[in-house]
């Protein structure tokens, strides 16, 4: 999306989000070929007026800067279809018509986007990833970058931003060429597993968490103590969208349905309700090893703030998989520590500096 005003602005490049009256930003200035981070943070509008929120933000000096933003995954859609043969520049105005029926608003009210799925030299049918998102959201965004005379010249989402941070670090362990997992929680809401290859795009899914996941000992105490209260996984169905792009899991509360847990019952009920995020990672890796035997799964990498290794730890052993922690430092000079709720919330405003080049909505 590009603008056609310009402004006189400092060389410093921008990333925000802006969702639900909650900013998060990373600041950073180009060095050679890319950016080295200077500030990174996230604030919250709470009981504030716009206005409030508007000086805050300056008083850290992020007014008048470049811009770039990314929409949060309650943002918008991601959708899957088929390419429609059409030409590329009429990619758009097709895509809009077959997703007439997945949409959530009227085609009027969005905004869309498309970009291919994979490399373009898979066999068979070629897919595209849609977004659409809803004008409103668009509109508030860049009302925010108007009030904030922010030059915004790209609008960005996280699948996107996620895969140039896992095709990050698979530059530095030299698999590029094959396939790479990612599983990331910055919310304590959502996960949101990618899988990518060759610095492309190939599958994405949305995984809800059970409620209090990020606080349960995962594979110690009374959850590792209770193997037998695993559920099979033909139990457990995904609720897939078009294309096998998956959105929502029901994660209920496994204690309601047992009247009168003690604190032994309760750790096992968070044993299979934990068990159920395992039990739609290991869905998504299957249907991936049955669907792409090209591209053979090399690992995967997992990102939860100071939990990051643990939950790396726990999901490995549970679904015989290598797992690693999705550590962009060793690749990426300068950057804070991730161990933070905050600065984890501000991880996938990382992969937007990564970009190379510019899809915009």
């Amino acid at each position: 999306m590009r603008w056609p005003w310009q402004r006189k602005s400092s060389a410093d490049l921008l990333v925000v989000s802006w969702s639900d009256q909650t900013l998060a930003y990373v600041r950073a200035r180009p060095v050679g070929r890319g950016y080295e981070v200077t500030g990174m943070g996230v604030e919250r509008q709470g009981g504030d007026s716009r206005e409030d929120l508007l000086q805050r933000l300056q008083a850290l000096g992020l007014k008048g800067l470049q811009a770039h933003i990314m929409l949060r995954p309650e943002q918008y859609q991601f959708l899957q279809i088929d390419a429609p043969a059409v030409p590329p520049e009429e990619l758009r105005a097709a895509a809009r018509y077959q997703v007439r029926d997945l949409v959530n608003s009227h085609l009027d009210d969005i905004t869309l986007d498309v970009m291919r799925l994979g490399d373009g030299q898979e066999k068979g049918q070629a897919h595209l990833f849609v977004v659409a998102t809803q004008n409103t959201v668009v509109r508030d965004a860049m009302a925010l970058a108007d009030a904030m005379q922010w030059d915004v010249s790209v609008i960005d989402v996280q699948e996107t931003a996620q895969r140039n941070l896992q095709s990050l670090v698979a530059q530095g362990d030299g698999s590029t060429e094959r396939a790479t997992a990612a599983l990331v929680l910055t919310d304590g809401k959502q996960a949101l597993l990618t899988i990518s290859a060759n610095e492309e795009l190939y599958y994405t899914r949305r995984l809800e968490l059970p409620d209090g996941f990020m606080a349960m000992a995962w594979g110690q105490g009374g959850v590792a103590a209770a193997p037998e209260s695993y559920t099979p996984v033909s139990e457990y169905v995904p609720d897939y969208s078009v294309g096998g792009v998956a959105y929502g899991n029901d994660y209920s509360d496994a204690r309601s349905s047992a009247p009168g847990l003690g604190v032994g019952n309760a750790a096992q009920a968070d044993h299979e309700r934990a068990q159920r995020l395992v039990v739609e990672v290991q869905r998504s890796l299957d249907l991936w090893e049955r669907s792409w035997t090209q591209l053979h799964l090399a690992g995967v990498r997992v990102f939860a703030g100071a939990r990051s290794q643990e939950l790396a730890d726990w999901l490995g052993r549970e679904i015989g998989q290598t797992v690693g922690v999705l550590d962009i430092a060793t690749q990426w000079t300068g950057l804070p520590p991730m161990d933070t709720e905050d600065a984890a919330y501000c991880l996938p405003l990382v992969g937007v500096l990564l970009r190379t080049e510019v899809r915009n909505l």
